[in-house]
């Protein structure tokens, strides 16, 4: 079927077009770029934050654009949707997940996701609380980290598809989650 006939493409772009215009009424500043787990280092019970040059493929000149930090925030969400598909799917170094055990064990992975991101997110907001880099209300935060994602699941899709295909049902998948 064309793609406008695809009901899961339909249910992306309804959501897409339902959504209000992010209002950009906080702090734009210099962020990570390609903040995920693979750029967090456990050292001595401290966290490092490694490779600060952005998102490779992307231009110089783009990558220093200043942004909203929940660009950053939303990257690391979505390294959380990764992390335990790319097990299940058996795309992670050493994965033995038979096929046959995978669909037993999305539920896990989703629930693991949810809870792992909603911790992150609470702290990440409790540490900010007041700071001139975070819209104003709770609903801006919203709109603005709803953007920020699907930019990143529609990112991730191309990077798969030109990269990895066999990947690709990960940020699809994070795709739809977000907009159900």
């Amino acid at each position: 079927p064309m793609a406008s006939e695809d009901p899961a493409i339909a249910e992306i772009l309804a959501f897409i077009a339902g959504c209000p215009a992010p209002k950009q009424r906080s702090l734009r500043t210099r962020h990570h770029g390609d903040y995920h787990l693979g750029q967090v280092l456990v050292s001595n019970n401290d966290f490092l934050i490694i490779d600060f040059e952005g998102e490779p493929s992307r231009p110089l000149s783009e990558r220093r654009i200043k942004r909203s930090a929940l660009r950053d925030v939303a990257g690391m969400l979505r390294s959380f949707h990764y992390a335990p598909h790319a097990v299940i799917f058996g795309q992670a170094q050493s994965s033995v997940v038979r096929e046959e055990d995978a669909a037993k064990l999305d539920n896990g992975a989703r629930f693991w996701h949810r809870k792992v991101g909603a911790a992150f997110l609470r702290s990440y907001l409790a540490e900010s609380a007041g700071g001139r880099h975070l819209p104003a209300t709770l609903e801006e935060v919203q709109v603005l980290l709803e953007a920020y994602l699907i930019e990143k699941a529609l990112y991730e899709i191309a990077y798969e598809l030109n990269n990895r295909p066999d990947w690709v049902r990960i940020p699809l998948r994070g795709v739809l989650d977000i907009v159900s």
